[in-house]
């Protein structure tokens, strides 16, 4: 799952403007420059308009390497690529040709149609709010859902077309700047709306992973900040112990933490594979949904022994530490990693 992202140029400048980009609930420019400069907003921008549509291994590799410095931003890339799939898969041409005119453009949206649209003779005229769009202040355009004639459909919006109400006040996941979009009795012409089922289950998997990833990044990010702390002269409080690694106890924990954070990255690249396959059955999707659900759970897990170890240092403001433990708190309770929901899934699939 390692690779030499984290210590590139892209990387450096995501590690650096992260506490801004909290700081003002949104991604900073360079940190959106990142993003563009990396071709990490065009994972899934098709081929044949300048992009990479990179399969789901991929996807997920680029994705934990971001976490790992800004879970923010590679949150904000995960639903930029599950924005420009939709896109691709469920638009038209003419619809597609505009979207993805710059193939590097950050894109956000909402699967949750809580937008109404009626047909006028010149389009569709659509209201509606769509809650919790991550990136919606750094991007270019929006898919979002809404129903029509009692059916779902996707609209593809500029964001200059939208209102933005800045309703995002959480203790993690600060920077993905998820506010609410509003749109009121916007006119938006008839290509850019188009009937559709909802992510189907694969889809959803693949979705699924775009926010594991950059959980999982945290949890090696939040890993890095701990190994850099058993590096240096700090030593067990109360102890005889010189520095941290001499205590039997403390290299246990770590080696525990790793565990976990291990496990999670090899689960996520388990289900990236299988994610592709023609022949999962409902029994198999139940349980790769209960393995991303897990697969979470393992790196929140990850990180309270890492800042058990640490002690109450690990929540001083300027340690990065607590800024990945409330970054994977609050986004692995991101409703796709419920894990009663899930369990009780596969409990179901498993009775005949």
């Amino acid at each position: 799952m390692m690779s030499d992202f984290p210590v590139s140029e892209h990387g450096q400048v995501l590690l650096a403007e992260a506490a801004d980009s909290e700081r003002h609930s949104r991604l900073t420019e360079a940190s959106v420059t990142a993003l563009r400069d990396s071709g990490s907003s065009a994972l899934r921008t098709p081929i044949e308009y300048g992009g990479q549509w990179a399969d789901a291994p991929t996807v997920t590799r680029r994705l934990t390497e971001l976490g790992r410095v800004c879970p923010s931003a590679a949150w904000i890339a995960g639903t930029c690529a599950t924005s420009k799939t939709m896109v691709a898969l469920r638009h038209g041409t003419l619809a597609r040709e505009e979207f993805f005119a710059d193939p590097e453009a950050l894109a956000c949206g909402s699967g949750l149609p809580t937008g109404r649209g009626t047909h006028e003779a010149d389009g569709v005229r659509v209201t509606g709010r769509w809650d919790n769009v991550s990136g919606c202040e750094s991007a270019e355009w929006a898919n979002v859902s809404l129903m029509v004639d009692g059916a779902y459909h996707l609209a593809a919006i500029p964001l200059a077309d939208l209102a933005i109400e800045r309703n995002w006040h959480m203790a993690g996941m600060r920077g993905t700047g998820s506010q609410r979009l509003v749109a009121d009795g916007l006119l938006v012409p008839a290509h850019r709306v188009a009937r559709s089922d909802p992510p189907q289950p694969r889809e959803q998997l693949f979705f699924g992973l775009c926010l594991l990833a950059p959980l999982v990044g945290a949890a090696q990010g939040a890993l890095d900040a701990v190994r850099d702390m058993f590096r240096s002269d700090r030593r067990p409080f109360m102890t005889s112990y010189p520095r941290m690694g001499d205590s039997p106890g403390a290299r246990h924990w770590l080696a525990d933490a790793s565990s976990l954070v291990d496990r999670a990255g090899r689960t996520a690249l388990t289900i990236a594979r299988d994610s592709a396959r023609d022949d999962l059955s409902a029994l198999d999707l139940a349980h790769l949904r209960a393995s991303t659900a897990g697969a979470a759970k393992d790196c929140r897990d990850a990180v309270d022994l890492m800042l058990d170890l640490h002690g109450a240092g690990g929540f001083r403001e300027t340690n990065s530490l607590q800024r990945y433990w409330r970054d994977l708190a609050v986004g692995s309770r991101h409703p796709v990693f419920s894990g009663y929901l899930a369990t009780e899934g596969l409990g179901t699939a498993l009775i005949p």
